[in-house]
Parts: C-alpha cells; sequence; structure tokens
C-alpha cells in the first residue's frame, strides 16, 4: 500500500491524477458526496444552534470503506475534492469520518486545490496543501440547512396540494414567489395605445426605413416607460400620415448624413452561467448537456502521446481572471496565429458584472491555448471538440485588440 493517500471526487479524475504522482501516492474517490442529513425529522435542530445528523449515503458506503482502509494504511492524508463550497463539504465530511473512526491520530491530513489537471497543476497544488476551509464548510452546511428546513415543511404540503415527489425548497419557493408576483403584475398591467409613423424610402443604391422624430414642429414621442405619447388614437395617425404624404410630395429630401466610429470590444472569458448561455446559442446544447461535456474536457482526454490531460479549467466559476501564466500563453498564441497588431499593448482586464461574485478561481479556459482547437480535436468526440473550440476562440479572443 502507498504511504500516500489522497480523495478526490471523480473516478476518471482518479485515474488521471495517479498517473501523474506515480506509485507513492494511491488516489481514490469519493464518487461525490459520502453523507447527507438523516431523511427524518430533527436532523436540522434549530433549538440547538441548528444541530445537523448526519448519516452515510448508502450508494456511496463501499467508497467510504475503501478511502478509510487506504487511510489507516497510509502516513499522509490528502483531500482533493473539487475547488467550490460542495467539495470543500465533501474534504471536511470524509476527514470527520477519518476521525470518528481514529484513522487520523498524529498523520498530516491536508487540503489540495487546483483548478486545472495538469502535471504542472497537480505538482503544484500538492506542494502548497492548506487546511481546511471552515468558512466554505459553514456556507455549504447553511445552505444544506435551508433546504431542509423549508423544503421539509413544504414538500408535503406540495404533495397532497399538486402531486407526490415534487420539491420545494431553497430556490424552488422563492422562484415560484417571484413568478407569481410577476403575473400579478402582467395581469393588473392596463394597455395605452400608441403609434409610430415610418415611410419605406426607395433609392438606387439601397433602400431603408425612416422614422418620424418631429411632427409640427415639435419633437414626436413615444416613451412606453414615461406612458408619453404623440398619437394615441387611430384617427390622429391617420391624419398625420396624410399631411406628411401631402408636405412630401412623392418624395422625401436627405438633408444630413452622420458617420460615426464604433468598436466592437472583445468578450470577457467565461463564467459557468455565460458558457451555458453560448453554448445553448451557438451549439444548441442544454445546460446539463453543457456541463457533462465541460466536466470531460476538466477531468482529462486521451491527446496522443501526451496521455491523459486536462483541457479546460475548473468550470463552476463566476470569476472572468485569467492567471498571469494563462495571459502569456494567450498573447503568445495571439501574436504567433493572428500577428502583433491584433495584439493590446498590455492584457485586457474584466470586471465581474455580479455584486456577490466569489471570483474564487479564474474564469473557464483552456489550460494551455498552445493546444488549439485543430490540434485537439481528432481526439475529441464531436460534442467535444465543439465546447473546446467555443472556450478556446472566447478566451484567446479576450485578450485581442477591439
Amino acid at each position: 500500500m502507498a504511504k500516500n493517500l489522497l480523495v478526490v471526487e471523480s473516478p476518471a479524475k482518479a485515474k488521471t491524477i495517479n498517473k501523474y504522482l506515480g506509485k507513492d501516492f494511491t488516489v481514490l474517490a469519493s464518487y461525490g458526496h459520502v453523507r447527507d442529513l438523516v431523511p427524518k425529522e430533527g436532523a436540522v435542530d434549530p433549538e440547538r444552534g441548528f444541530a445537523m445528523r448526519y448519516d452515510l449515503i448508502e450508494k456511496n458506503q463501499k467508497h467510504v470503506e475503501a478511502i478509510a482502509k487506504a487511510a489507516k494504511a497510509a502516513d499522509n492524508l490528502f483531500l482533493a475534492t473539487d475547488p467550490d463550497r460542495e467539495g470543500e463539504a465533501i474534504s471536511w465530511h470524509i476527514a470527520e469520518i477519518l476521525r470518528e473512526r481514529n484513522l487520523v491520530g498524529d498523520k498530516p491530513l491536508q487540503r489540495v486545490v487546483f483548478t486545472e489537471i495538469t502535471p504542472r497543476a497537480i505538482k503544484e497544488a500538492m506542494g502548497h496543501p492548506r487546511a481546511i476551509a471552515t468558512d466554505l464548510v459553514d456556507a455549504q452546511q447553511a445552505r444544506r440547512a435551508l433546504d431542509y428546513l423549508v423544503g421539509f415543511n413544504l414538500s408535503p404540503v406540495l404533495w397532497r396540494k399538486v402531486q407526490r415527489g415534487l420539491s420545494a425548497g431553497r430556490v424552488q419557493s422563492p422562484a415560484l414567489r417571484m413568478i407569481v408576483e410577476r403575473e400579478e403584475e402582467i395581469e393588473a398591467f392596463k394597455a395605452h395605445e400608441y403609434w409610430s409613423i415610418e415611410a419605406e424610402v426607395a433609392h438606387p443604391a439601397q433602400g431603408f426605413t425612416a422614422r418620424l422624430s418631429k411632427l409640427d414642429g415639435k419633437k414626436f414621442v413615444n416613451d412606453t416607460r414615461n406612458l408619453e405619447f404623440s398619437i394615441t388614437n387611430g384617427e390622429d395617425a391617420e391624419a398625420a400620415r396624410a399631411r406628411i404624404q401631402q408636405a412630401a410630395g412623392g418624395s422625401l429630401h436627405v438633408t444630413d448624413v452622420g458617420a460615426k466610429e464604433r468598436k466592437r470590444r472583445p468578450s470577457p472569458p467565461f463564467t459557468t452561467s455565460t458558457l451555458q448561455q453560448e453554448a445553448a446559442r451557438k451549439l444548441g446544447f442544454t445546460t446539463r448537456k453543457t456541463m457533462q461535456v465541460a466536466q470531460k474536457l476538466y477531468e482529462g482526454v486521451a491527446i496522443g502521446e501526451e496521455g491523459t490531460v486536462g483541457l479546460i479549467s475548473y468550470m463552476r466559476t463566476d470569476s472572468v481572471n485569467l492567471s498571469a501564466e494563462a495571459l502569456a500563453e494567450i498573447r503568445d498564441v495571439i501574436a504567433r496565429d493572428f500577428g502583433t497588431d491584433s495584439l493590446p499593448d498590455k492584457p485586457n482586464a474584466y470586471q465581474t458584472k455580479s455584486k456577490n461574485a466569489q471570483e474564487a478561481h479564474e474564469a473557464v479556459r483552456p489550460t494551455s491555448a498552445l493546444r488549439t482547437p485543430a490540434q485537439v480535436g481528432r481526439f475529441l468526440s464531436d460534442d467535444e471538440r465543439r465546447l473546446y473550440d467555443l472556450v478556446w476562440k472566447r478566451a484567446v479572443a479576450s485578450q485581442m485588440i477591439p
């Protein structure tokens, strides 16, 4: 038995990382969460500081036993579950189980975090382990407690009134209220009639549409926000049209032409939500499919002689930032493939629009911009190739000039 035990969530990830770390490590997968609240009343007790009662998840019990057996024989324990709240909580639960079974003792038990599965990233992460982040664990437990406290009381009502098996929890219940309130606003809306006047203009070079901006020397107003309109009935609209036709005498004259230059700035690299939106718009992927394909690209794909390597960074993120190393590599690719004229003097910086963004990780990006879609595409499935192409192009484009 190897003297070092490292625990990850996914078996595919475990296989890849084991190749990077070698024979001194045993890498096992937890297969996701290992404990959950007991499915009965009192699992969360608000009267005792919201104390929570956990039990092993039956389908993952055999994986817990394998981890416990390996931990007993190992000298060093490393927890390398995903770098988010859920992953932090899984590491904490595994640590608690091992302590309850007296399998830790004086052994070092450390948390390892990486956002890409490449030999460089894994070795760097192993060189900088840390303790389990209790704040992240508390945040996940608070969410789980809310799920339980809200759902345990509301779900039975939903089962009686609507359909058994439906879920009413921390997210669904406020979302339903928002939908109901919006529907009430729609039903209470009072329609206001207004008219706009346009002319379809013929021209030898190119026809175009002209919209009326002044009527009888006054600004023509169609302000739907403040409910201010110049024409509010068909009779006035018809009369205005007749006056304009008579004044035009069958032709309109262009009195002024304005020309403006507009810059289209590159979009920032992908976050989880923007990746899902763009994959739906350009590839026709559902959110579920996008995340499944992204998970495969993150965990690793066999790339010829290079072996299995993760092609994108961790795909659950709200950050639009890129590491200095990633930026340098992307700028090299832009200069090489698109010319220095496409390269700004310094890297483009972006800020997230979300006020509550934690920005704990980088944006979703290729682990190496040097692996172009053309180079790795033949090793990927069609869905993997299309999504990788999307991520690579967005990351590279984000660092080009407008």
